[in-house]
């Protein structure tokens, strides 16, 4: 029996793509994994946030002020983790 493969909605090539044109003369698949993967997770929580601001405001919606207040509130929770 063959492990679940882990679908990803961010490919890896603009990753990679990033990080060359940030300077980086070579890049190792892990280090592209790594980024690509935690980029994603903070993509989910930032998408999780914004469709409850929409859903509190009985909207379908979600719209870009919905995102800039999960963006924001998010930043201010990890300040406050900082900051503890």
């Amino acid at each position: 029996m063959s492990a679940k493969k882990k679908d990803y909605e961010i490919p890896l090539a603009p990753i990679d793509r990033i990080l060359h044109q940030e300077g980086a003369e070579r890049v190792s698949e892990e280090a592209t994994i790594l980024l690509r993967d935690f980029l994603e997770k903070i993509a989910r929580e930032i998408a999780r946030e914004a469709v409850d601001a929409s859903k509190h405001a009985e909207r379908k919606t979600v719209n870009e002020e919905d995102v800039k207040f999960a963006i924001s509130r998010l930043q201010r929770i990890l300040c406050s983790r900082i900051l503890l």
